[in-house]
């Protein structure tokens, strides 16, 4: 080739590669600017996995037993089509993870507003893993998609109380009220509802594992320092995490999250209604109920700091 030529052409591929290599570097910084929404997700669940995992191991509540906890074996649910296990916390939408525990086994021949909240709740349809023997339990969590999902402790508390209390359900409106009646008031017999206070005094007189599943803490139900759940979901990113969950179980895409709420007229409790319950505590039922729920806090990362954190978040 001729020297002139290769003189003129010589600069223009090393420029050339120069501007590869920019474009490249740019290409990757707006990669990384906009990932991957499922690498994001991912990432996510790494980490609250990873705090999970440390703060198991920094109170030593790593406990491997040759048997599951039968209490704990209770909140989980099993579907097997999709190899699916799901435990149950109350007041994290648990009965819409019934509902769609319920279709999946059905093969969507249903409609989830067709299925009643009573329903849901009393079916034998649905199975718990507690009803299988030892072996088969063992089999299954070593084998299915375990799932779990958490709320604010103290936002969860308040809609406990909000919607067992405050409303006509015969065992908490009536026996769970009149017990907590007897226990606080000089006139047992007085016909007004069960105030906040009276809520959270009945609670913290109580040993913590001997509590109500609807207020009872969320690692005693689902124990996750001995059961590895591969998605942690969280109630304040519901949509995200059950989109997530139904498409690594393999569900129909037709299926989705359903928004079903038993009291349809009522505002859902957020961070607002929270603080507005949380105020009519003293400080020292504040500091008492923190130290209840204290791990529940450190496990799945949610700030004592609440009057801060609901004010953000709403």
């Amino acid at each position: 080739m001729n020297q002139k030529v290769l003189v003129f052409l010589l600069p223009n591929f090393v420029f050339g590669i120069f501007l590869f290599g920019f474009f490249c570097r740019r290409q990757k910084t707006l990669t990384d600017t906009f990932s991957n929404p499922t690498e994001n997700w991912l990432a996510i669940q790494n980490g609250r996995k990873n705090t999970l995992a440390s703060v198991c191991l920094k109170n030593n509540l790593n406990k491997p037993r040759s048997k599951l906890d039968s209490h704990v074996a209770n909140q989980l649910f099993v579907e097997h089509k999709h190899k699916f296990i799901y435990c149950e916390v109350p007041k994290v939408g648990c009965s819409n993870w019934k509902r769609i525990i319920f279709l999946l086994q059905s093969d969507l021949n249903a409609e989830a507003s067709e299925i009643e909240h009573d329903n849901i709740h009393h079916t034998s349809l649905i199975k718990r893993l507690v009803s299988y023997p030892p072996a088969l339990q063992k089999e299954f969590l070593s084998n299915y998609t375990k799932v779990m999902f958490t709320r604010h402790p103290l936002e969860r508390l308040v809609s406990a109380y909000r919607d067992k209390l405050l409303h006509s359900e015969p065992f908490y409106s009536t026996t769970i009220a009149n017990e907590i009646r007897a226990m606080f008031r000089k006139n047992k017999n007085s016909p007004e509802k069960v105030s906040f206070q009276e809520f959270v005094n009945f609670i913290i007189a109580k040993p913590p594992h001997t509590l109500d599943i609807h207020w009872k803490p969320m690692f005693l139900l689902c124990d996750p320092c001995n059961i590895h759940y591969d998605i942690v979901g969280k109630y304040e990113t519901l949509g995200l995490d059950s989109e997530h969950v139904l498409k690594v179980i393999g569900a129909p895409e037709s299926l989705q999250y359903p928004s079903l709420k038993r009291y349809g007229s009522e505002k859902r409790t957020d961070g607002d209604i929270t603080l507005e319950y949380l105020r009519q505590l003293t400080s020292e039922q504040i500091e008492k109920i923190k130290k209840l729920y204290e791990m529940d806090f450190f496990l799945f990362n949610y700030t004592t700091k609440y009057e801060d954190y609901f004010s953000q978040n709403d």
